[in-house]
């Protein structure tokens, strides 16, 4: 961590810092999805599900965030509460992080936007729901989600479930072997899609226990080669809803959408909205078990690094 860097413009949570000065197990959390990725009181519930999810295989959670300009590493119950209805609050991605703090603006972090800030406090294991990737239509779009340049230039693991079912899978997958990031899958041959356990797209790496995860990790880190490491973790088949059963509601969400003209930065939270109406709220439900799912393993990979370290 740069003690420079740190001093300036990031405020560590006591608990947080702890861990990381013991060498304990320590995951970041994103906060796009408390302000932005589900609705009022749910999101405030889910975030604090997560953490305790966390706390229970092993790890510290750390849920980051900007508030007033500073990056904020670990929310206290207060800080949490109130980001949860916040108003005024930016969505922040690697480009609009500076501005953020240099404003002393609020700011929830995407994908890649935790990644950086983890990486500045020393936070080597992230779990999120699922990343931004190559979207639909991406020909006459050029709409690639930034998460995907991060994933190759930051060395943070990020514990997923996969990309959501609504982007273009293969060109994202595509995209991230062109740009060097390890895609493994967890137990699994098939690259996950969010909602669904499977796709039809092979995984590129499969690993099956927490420990192979870290070993890659660490050898990925002794050969000097940089970014991150992408996990795709299947969501539960309890939970799941399977890809025959989502492409329906994704392709009728997308006809809609181009019906209304909706384009830009407004598709996918309207994608996002139109499928829980679909779905009858199962793509909600199915959105929080998978991040519960993601945060387990990330504990689990996290305490196999800090074990390695000890």
């Amino acid at each position: 961590m740069n003690h420079d860097i740190a001093g300036r413009f990031i405020d560590i949570a006591p608990n947080v810092q702890s861990a990381l000065a013991s060498g304990e197990a320590v995951v970041a959390l994103e906060s796009t999805i408390i302000t932005h990725g589900m609705p009022h009181p749910q999101n405030i519930a889910t975030a604090r599900e997560v953490e305790a999810v966390v706390r229970e295989n092993g790890a510290v959670p750390a849920t980051i965030a900007i508030i007033e300009g500073r990056i904020k590493i670990g929310l206290s119950d207060a800080e949490l509460d109130w980001l949860g209805t916040a108003k005024d609050v930016m969505k922040l991605s690697r480009a609009d992080l500076p501005y953020a703090v240099a404003s002393g603006r609020h700011g929830a972090t995407t994908v890649a936007a935790t990644m950086i800030c983890a990486h500045l406090a020393g936070i080597r294991v992230f779990a999120t729901g699922g990343i931004g990737g190559v979207h639909q239509g991406v020909e006459t779009s050029m709409d690639i989600s930034a998460d995907l340049d991060e994933l190759a230039r930051t060395p943070v693991a990020v514990v997923c479930a996969g990309a959501k079912a609504i982007l273009d899978l293969p060109r994202t997958l595509e995209y991230l072997e062109t740009r060097g990031v390890p895609v493994v899958g967890y137990g699994t041959d098939r690259f996950p899609a969010f909602w669904s356990r499977t796709s039809e797209l092979p995984v590129p790496l499969r690993l099956d226990t927490p420990e192979a995860i870290a070993d890659l990790i660490r050898t990925k880190e002794a050969l000097g080669l940089d970014g991150g490491v992408l996990v795709a973790n299947p969501v539960p088949s309890a939970d799941e809803i399977p890809a025959s059963e989502m492409s329906a509601f994704i392709d009728a969400a997308i006809a809609e959408a181009k019906t209304r003209g909706v384009s830009g930065k407004a598709v996918t939270p309207f994608l996002l909205s139109t499928l829980f109406e679909r779905t009858g709220g199962r793509s909600l439900a199915t959105n929080i078990a998978l991040v519960k799912n993601n945060a387990a393993l990330a504990a689990r990979l996290a305490a196999s690094l800090a074990r390695s370290q000890g």
